[in-house]
């Protein structure tokens, strides 16, 4: 459920009319709802409250620090792939102690920072990674917690490019390298490994993938007593799905009663990283119609948001629900809803069965809080949008617009003498 709802024929955001809001903040826009994000992590957290656990929501799927600062108030930590995410992360004020590092080409530089900043472990992805943990922390008079990445060879049944738990992705370490890993984990001076760790892809609608991965770790924890490892954090990673157009993923109360049932007797804290399910549907994108346009074979809604702005649906051929701001009840038709920017590949939609809309007129682009303005750019030279978070009555300005300005604030002026 979310708090984005039509009232006398015009779209809120909670109790904000989003034609008020994209006059006031112009487009495009990310809207997010604050009752959207507290709802949807005590959903997600409170399903495992029989076990102890730590969610620690994925930062890349949202990481404007008005979120992360959101989420922490809640109790949740956060999972990291990057020095700069821990930046932001300890900006938002989460404690060290309740972040984790994942990522397969974590730097000496983040490495150092992460262990200056006592984070609570490392899911470390090769063998090279965890000497290379033990080479910094030894430099630096400190113990790295860890956990290795078990890579179980499941799949999540997902779009390709977001499975990460099979043998030829390239994420973690497979059962037969993983032992040998903790074997020497087990001797490196300043290694301390604490835990295990597993994730096999995103936006996964089906349990049974969870299962499998889950009841293969618990073997490979059968092996690892037998060799005096002593493990206490078991990570599951996140991946649960959300409803885009058809999907049906499980509700996370099913989903932590699954699980918890398989945990039930085992003396660990379970870690989980959910970042879409918690994020996904707290955001839309707001747009404004630029022009329309007819050809012979195609119709076309040209609006200012790009592919820059949400990429998804170029990269993974995602579908987002698309709903006019102020429906005005005209007659349907079948369009590509597209942007400005110079590559076929730049739509937001194609094909889609749109009612006929105007230029000034705003669409709402739906479930675009999570993998939105995290993976915008600024290709062909676009300023990136505005953020904004509501809280009932009241707005942040999250994030504001760019202005051509910082499009070359970092750049050098190469002018001739």
């Amino acid at each position: 459920m979310h708090h984005f709802t039509y009232r006398a024929g015009e779209l809120y955001a909670e109790d904000l009319s989003v034609q008020s809001l994209a006059t006031e903040y112009g487009t495009p826009l990310y809207v997010y709802s604050t009752a959207t994000f507290k709802r949807h992590f005590q959903a997600f957290d409170s399903a495992f409250a029989d076990l102890p656990h730590l969610t620690c929501f994925s930062v890349k799927a949202n990481s404007n620090l008005c979120i992360l600062r959101l989420l922490s108030e809640q109790g949740a930590g956060m999972d990291i792939v990057s020095g700069g995410e821990l930046f932001r992360a300890l900006s938002a004020g989460v404690p060290a102690q309740k972040i984790v590092y994942s990522g397969v080409g974590k730097r000496p530089g983040e490495i150092a920072e992460a262990l200056l900043a006592d984070i609570l472990m490392f899911n470390v992805e090769s063998l090279e990674e965890l000497r290379r943990i033990n080479d910094i922390a030894l430099d630096l008079g400190k113990t790295a917690r860890i956990s290795l990445r078990i890579n179980p060879d499941v799949d999540p049944l997902t779009h390709p490019y977001i499975s990460t738990g099979l043998k030829q992705n390239k994420f973690g370490l497979d059962i037969e390298q993983s032992l040998e890993a903790y074997q020497l984990a087990s001797t490196l001076p300043c290694i301390e490994p604490v835990g295990i760790d597993c994730h096999i892809g995103s936006q996964l609608t089906n349990i049974e993938p969870f299962l499998e991965a889950l009841r293969r770790i618990k073997d490979f924890l059968a092996q690892l007593k037998t060799i005096g490892v002593k493990i206490r954090f078991l990570d599951l990673g996140g991946g649960l799905g959300i409803t885009y157009d058809q999907e049906d993923p499980p509700h996370p109360k099913v989903f932590g009663q699954t699980l918890v049932r398989e945990l039930q007797g085992m003396d660990l804290t379970l870690i989980l990283e959910p970042g879409r399910v918690i994020a996904g549907n707290t955001g839309i994108l707001v747009t404004e119609v630029v022009y329309t346009k007819s050809t012979k074979s195609k119709e076309f809604v040209i609006v200012d948001a790009a592919m820059n702005d949400l990429i998804r649906p170029a990269l993974y051929q995602s579908f987002h629900r698309i709903d006019e701001v102020r429906p005005r009840q005209r007659p349907a038709k079948k369009v590509d809803v597209v942007g400005p920017i110079c590559e076929s590949s730049d739509f937001l939609a194609r094909d889609r069965e749109l009612p006929e809309v105007r230029s000034g007129e705003l669409l709402a682009v739906f479930s675009a809080g999570a993998y939105g303005f995290t993976m915008s750019s600024q290709y062909n030279s676009r300023p990136r949008a505005a953020e904004i978070l509501v809280d009932g009555t009241n707005v942040v300005l999250a994030r504001k617009r760019e202005t051509y300005n910082d499009l070359v604030a970092l750049e050098r002026q190469c002018l001739k003498k």
